[in-house]
């Protein structure tokens, strides 16, 4: 199943549109610095600004440049769940891997329309899900005796988990079992996550330094906590800072600094970080002694 440094894609806009050629290279880049899997069109990609037809090209290109070297997690989450099994057939049919589904936004399901939402798709498309648990963004929670009952289902086979509780690993673990596959969706929080029972990290921070993301995700996954340790207090201030300002601003601010000619660009209602968030930005590429 899924594991290691796994990138959360995301998406140059380059004058208003889609920079496919920008967007290839990047994949290659992950690829070659160590990611184990990629995530386009997930909320960090800016999918909520893309229409339909839009957001599938994204997938599509993804998958066609990843070229089968790892696994493409394709990000298929709405809150109307018709138009989430519809970006989840069009990925299946692109060739991914799973689907990465976002807890209804907005909605506000209660924990019976949560399954519902995930069971209607498990039962409609045979691609694989990963759910994706973010009460910051979506109000609710999945609770730990609900992804329990997720678990069950034969097409639900992970989660990525930005609860902001690292307890949840162990609540999960004796809900879903052992071999559910639970990733986390917190850079700041991976190295608890990891050592209680996680098998990766769906990264925001990895978008900017994928080489040492998996280097850090390998150490965990291998044992060696010392070093992983040595990792996290050289990526924290990074893992920090971008979330200084409202995400993906700073991320993309900083591969704007690192990544050469990437587009400066984010779409509304998304504006440019602070000078505060950049200047944080700043000082932890320079503590992780990239600029």
């Amino acid at each position: 199943m899924f594991s290691g440094s796994i990138p959360a894609l995301v998406t140059p806009f380059r004058d208003g549109t889609f920079d496919e050629k920008l967007f290839r290279g990047f994949v290659d880049w992950q690829i070659e610095q160590g990611s184990s899997a990629l995530v386009p069109c997930g909320t960090t990609g800016e999918s909520a600004t893309m229409s339909i037809e839009e957001h599938n090209h994204v997938v599509r290109v993804c998958i066609e440049q990843a070229k089968g070297r790892v696994p493409v997690i394709a990000g298929c989450g709405s809150n109307d769940t018709l138009v989430a099994l519809e970006h989840m057939k069009s990925a299946q049919a692109a060739g991914a891997d799973a689907a990465l589904v976002v807890l209804p936004y907005y909605n506000r399901p209660n924990q019976d329309g949560i399954l519902l939402h995930y069971r209607y798709l498990a039962e409609n498309c045979s691609l694989p899900i990963i759910v994706y648990n973010v009460p910051a963004r979506t109000v609710t929670d999945i609770l730990p005796e609900t992804l329990g009952k997720l678990s069950e289902l034969p097409g639900i086979v992970g989660i990525k988990d930005a609860s902001g509780k690292v307890e949840r690993v162990s609540a999960q673990r004796l809900h879903g079992g052992p071999d559910f596959c639970q990733l986390s969706g917190n850079d700041d929080m991976a190295l608890g996550f990891m050592a209680m029972g996680g098998r990766g990290c769906i990264s925001v921070t990895a978008n900017v330094l994928p080489g040492l993301c998996a280097q850090f995700q390998a150490a965990c996954l291998e044992d060696r906590w010392k070093e992983a340790l040595a990792l996290q207090d050289r990526l924290f201030p990074l893992h920090a800072a971008l979330f200084s300002d409202a995400s993906p601003g700073p991320v993309k601010y900083a591969l704007s600094r690192t990544y050469a000619d990437f587009p400066a660009e984010l779409r509304m209602p998304m504006t440019w970080p602070s000078e505060a968030s950049r200047a944080a930005v700043d000082a932890a590429l320079k503590h992780a002694g990239v600029l």
